[in-house]
């Protein structure tokens, strides 16, 4: 035998970042947070020194007299504006803060810092009885009543998501959940409310409480509002004070200048763009979140499971951006009522349909065309939305004059389907589905198809002002099909999974303090992991693997509790119960690998439930008006696992679910959170994080991932870590917008039997990753947009050996992911034209550039003999994409 040592070295030796020392390292940028905040807190407008007497000054004109004293401007409403009561104060040369603290000792008044000004506010709580100010009505009464409703699109009656509810002058506020429904409860007086949503004017009403108020609202679209890519984050002032952290939302409106492959906007592209996202590789769909494997993302639409979200082997994704409103990413922090997946939930809800007119809007790319049709049923009541995507690159290959090539098939199409209809006050009803497929195949003899299907049917009811219910069917269903055929034999092979769930979500808002959240689940799955069918000598015997049966139950509680203006917990317990159902049978399964036993079940009997309990907990702590520290707790639980070989997203990827064998997936996570608002316009992140897993699968070496033989002889289980800090700068206001993240991160995985029993990085280990993303408004009619990204190379293993037998080469492999592929980086150009715009009719036209200055990013490295020398080794690297331009055109009216 004869080995080589492989001359081509293609792994970027890294220093390996320690657990302790990346602790320390966060711990430095912290505190260097800190101090950066001690120092700005130091500069006070409130440290300026004046001199003033005033006596029985009223409250206004006592300000505006401070004013043109220090020049320190005060931001108050109308109440504080109109209100009686006198002032008196002889101070000199005294600091503001020590004025303003004198003369509001006995008064219901409150100060703190709004950016560069101060704000004032009632304190009703500083006195027991206001004497006879119109302005403090709110606090003569203790009954409290409740404000409920609905705040959606005056536009289009769409109900809007995470819309703030404010009390003008005050620090009560809320948000409307998923559904548009918000309650907040106050104190029976006189309030001027604001409520404000993403891409909607402000809107401003006064409301004389003095009993439960249903008040349903309705925001008109902002026309002036810029459309960039802007993330909306809980680094935002209207989320400093809620616990919940690593969350990300974006509207569909906010990715539609952000460059992307063939110039189809893609939700999941823009979320690979964040800090803690990363991307499973050139032009791939799948994503890694800190430190988890792509099945660890949990991806919902419409609430119903999509086991596979992309199209056309990862190179794009299954959301059409013309079918859907709104997307939430979580990174940590999950909500109680989200289980399944160990490392993230992308949530993806879809557009419920234009209720006041009809409408249709489209585009027609370089390889895809789309349309999107909407309109009312019956007008304010009721709603349909229909929208279609399909490629057509077969098309073209038709006009080819090679028959081996016009009947070749390549498309994928994607069909999104909705309806809802108002009940009643408290009534709404919505149905939804998705299908989508893709096809390769050539002449009719072989190929691969591929696709999803989901449909979910809601029912929202209102039980009270203060009860808000939830009630969903939902059904999924995910299959491929490989076939090849020939005048001799012929092989299919076909593997499913499918799901029925229902569910239940309440929500209680208990008073201003607690809002609680209840609700279970119940999914029966069905894995299909495999069929054989084969005919003639195609080398193959027909057979049909065991189909799998499991029920998975959960319940879950959490109350989110506002303990002072300041300080807000999350706390919550989600109980997961995974039994796994007969027929079949179940195996035992020694070191080795090798079957030692067996058990036949029933139909219906159980084998084994498994029962976890999933604690979630975190805190928000407000600094000041603009700054906030978090921390959070989450365990989550996965049951279906994904087995795979490799980085990219396959459709023959094999779903598993857990056995007697394959346990459930755990994972602990432990984030602290750093949120900046700097002026109006920029937001600083900064999130660490450390994570542990358990019962992590991979495989052995050697393994057959086809096999007949029951997959858990093919598979190694262990346990994994992952640790990480995240930053990001973003500027959300302006002609100019966008952000700068970074990613220092670790992901590593211990498995017996593989790498010695050593820890080894997981594939996809990247510790430095950087994004930048910028939107320019150049005119009214051009939009110019850019985005640049950096990251290290996978972790990959390659040979560093090999040895001759009989005169096939063979290569040799040593540690487990020990070498890297080259680093990865790539500049994207993108413009928009708008050719048009009226009240009836809209155009565009969209140029981009992937790739501008044609990176040869590696897809895969590949080792073969050369044939100058066979005893010498060669490195062929493939590459996919280099300046890859396009055009679109896009219309609405």
């Amino acid at each position: 035998m004869i080995f080589n040592v492989i001359t081509y070295q293609t792994n970027i030796q890294m220093k390996k970042i320690e657990p302790v020392g990346f602790l320390t390292f966060v711990a430095v940028i912290l505190l260097l947070l800190v101090l950066m905040q001690s120092r700005a807190h130091a500069q006070s407008p409130l440290d300026k020194k004046l001199s003033i007497n005033l006596k029985d000054e009223k409250l206004k004109s006592a300000l505006d007299k401070i004013t043109s004293i220090c020049g320190t401007k005060f931001t108050y409403n109308e109440q504080i504006a109109l209100s009686t009561i006198k002032i008196s104060v002889n101070a000199k040369d005294k600091s503001l803060k020590d004025v303003l603290s004198t003369a509001f000792t006995d008064k219901p008044l409150q100060f703190s810092i709004l950016d560069k000004e101060i704000f004032i506010r009632f304190a009703p709580e500083k006195t027991k009885k206001v004497e006879a100010d119109p302005a403090a009505n709110t606090t003569q009464s203790k009954e409290k009543h409740t404000i409920s409703g609905t705040i959606k699109s005056q536009n289009t009656g769409e109900t809007l998501i995470a819309a703030t509810i404010r009390v003008v002058g005050t620090s009560l506020a809320t948000t409307s959940n998923e559904y548009g429904f918000y309650s907040l409860t106050l104190t029976q007086g006189h309030y001027r409310l604001e409520v404000s949503a993403i891409g909607s004017k402000p809107y401003k009403t006064t409301i004389e409480l003095n009993k439960n108020t249903n008040l349903n609202i309705s925001l008109s679209d902002d026309e002036n509002l810029l459309e960039t890519v802007t993330i909306t984050s809980n680094s935002s002032q209207r989320n400093l004070q809620s616990p919940q952290m690593g969350m990300e939302r974006l509207t569909i409106s906010e990715t539609k200048e952000v460059p992307v492959l063939m110039g189809e906007p893609d939700l999941i592209k823009t979320l690979q763009l964040l800090p803690g996202v990363k991307t499973a590789g050139e032009g791939n769909g799948g994503m890694f979140v800190r430190g988890g494997s792509a099945d660890q993302n949990m991806i919902l639409l419409d609430e119903a499971p999509v086991y596979n979200a992309s199209h056309l082997l990862g190179f794009f994704s299954t959301f059409n951006s013309d079918a859907i409103k709104n997307v939430t990413l979580y990174k940590s922090g999950m909500p109680a009522q989200y289980g399944g997946g160990l490392s993230s939930v992308l949530d993806v809800k879809m557009n419920d349909g234009n209720n006041q007119k009809f409408g249709v809007n489209g585009g027609v790319g370089a390889i895809a065309a789309r349309i999107n049709v909407e309109g009312p049923i019956q007008k304010e009541k009721s709603s349909f939305l229909i929208s279609a995507r399909r490629t057509y690159v077969d098309m073209f290959l038709k006009l080819s004059s090679d028959t081996a090539i016009n009947n070749t098939q390549l498309y994928f199409y994607d069909v999104n389907a909705k309806a809802n209809y108002i009940l009643g006050d408290k009534d709404r009803l919505y149905i939804s589905g998705y299908f989508g497929k893709d096809v390769l195949a050539s002449d009719n003899l072989s190929g691969i198809n591929w696709g999803n299907a989901t449909s979910t049917l809601r029912w929202n009811h209102v039980f009270s002002n203060k009860l808000f219910s939830n009630t969903s069917i939902i059904f999924s269903n995910y299959n491929y099909k490989i076939q090849s055929n020939t005048d001799e034999n012929s092989l299919t092979l076909f593997s499913q999974i499918r799901d029925w769930n229902f569910k239940e979500d309440m929500q209680w808002y208990a008073n201003e303090k607690n809002t609680i959240s209840f609700g279970f689940n119940s999914i029966f799955h069905t894995i299909k992991p495999g069929e054989v069918q084969a005919t003639g000598n195609s080398g193959f015997i027909s057979q049909k693997l065991q189909n799998r049966f499991s029920l998975e139950n959960a319940v879950y509680a959490s109350n989110t509790w506002k303990a002072s203006n300041a300080f807000s917990l999350t706390y919550g317990l989600r109980v997961s119960a995974f039994s796994i159902l007969g027929s079949g049978e179940y195996y035992t399964i020694d070191g080795s690998g090798n079957v030692t036993g067996s058990t036949s079940y029933k139909r219906g009997e159980i084998v084994k439930t498994y029962v976890n309990l999933e604690p979630r907990l975190s805190a928000a702590l407000q600094v000041n008006e603009s700054t906030s520290v978090k921390a959070s707790y989450v365990r989550n639980v996965q049951n279906l696992h994904l087995i795979s070989n490799s980085n990219a997203a396959s459709p023959t990827d094999r779903w598993v679910a857990s056995t007697n064998i394959i346990k459930p997936e755990l994972s602990d996570q432990v984030s602290i959170g750093y949120y900046k608002n700097i002026g109006n316009s920029y937001e600083l992140t900064a999130e660490t994080y450390y994570k542990t897993l358990k019962n992590q699968i991979d495989y052995r070496n050697g393994a057959d991932i086809f096999t007949n033989r029951p997959i858990e002889t093919q598979l190694l289980f262990g346990k994994g870590r992952a640790y990480g800090l995240e930053l990001l700068l973003k500027k959300k206001a302006g002609r100019l917008t966008g952000w700068l993240g970074y990613t220092l991160s670790k992901t590593e995985r211990k498995i017996d039997g593989i790498n010695n029993n050593e820890w080894y990085n997981a594939r996809q280990d990247k510790t430095h990753d950087i994004s930048f993303v910028s939107m320019y408004k150049l005119s009214q009619k051009w939009t110019v947009s850019a985005n640049w990204v950096y990251s290290t190379g996978n972790a990959v293993t390659f040979p560093n050996g090999k040895y001759k037998l009989l005169g096939q080469s063979y290569f040799y492999f040593s540690e487990r992911n020990a070498d890297r592929m080259p680093s990865y980086h790539r500049l994207d150009l993108g413009a928009t034209r708008l050719l048009k715009q009226t009240k009836k009719f809209s155009s565009e036209l969209n140029f981009s550039l992937y790739n501008a200055y044609g990176r040869k990013n590696p897809f895969r490295i590949t080792f073969q003999d050369s044939e100058s020398d066979p005893n010498r080794t060669e490195a062929l690297r493939t590459t996919l994409f280099r300046f890859i331009p396009s055009v679109s055109y896009n219309f609405k009216f």
